[in-house]
């Protein structure tokens, strides 16, 4: 298990496929969790691997890829995966905090729920 900080943003593809969340486009486009060659690698990942991300405010299981990021940092694209481990609060901003989620990350044989069962389970 890895200590890590979680992000998360906007990318072309959710953008893209944001209006049809029940799609398999959409569940493509938002399951992932992008870690560094480095974290990657000490987690023993290959392609098609899982990792769960855990947080104070919860867990999601996501597939592991190796990403753009530096060492210590994990990025889920923003949708439903990436919800279920940050913050609700807002601040009175009317957004969540999507930076800097203290939390860990480590590989996993559980499944990756789809959009469908993940809204279903909260």
């Amino acid at each position: 298990m890895l200590e890590v900080e979680v992000i998360s943003g906007r990318t072309l593809d959710q953008g893209a496929t944001v209006e049809e969340k029940l799609t398999e486009e959409y569940f493509n486009a938002v399951n992932y969790a992008e870690l560094s060659e480095e974290d990657y690698n000490a987690l023993g990942l290959q392609e098609g691997d899982r990792v769960k991300v855990k947080t104070e405010f919860g867990e999601v299981v996501v597939f592991a890829k190796k990403g753009n990021v530096p060492k210590g940092m994990v990025f889920i694209p923003m949708g439903p995966y990436a919800n279920q481990v940050i913050d609700s609060a807002t601040d009175g901003t009317g957004m969540p905090q999507f930076k800097g989620v203290k939390g860990t990350v480590e590989k996993t044989d559980e499944k990756v729920l789809s959009v469908k069962e993940l809204l279903e389970a909260m």
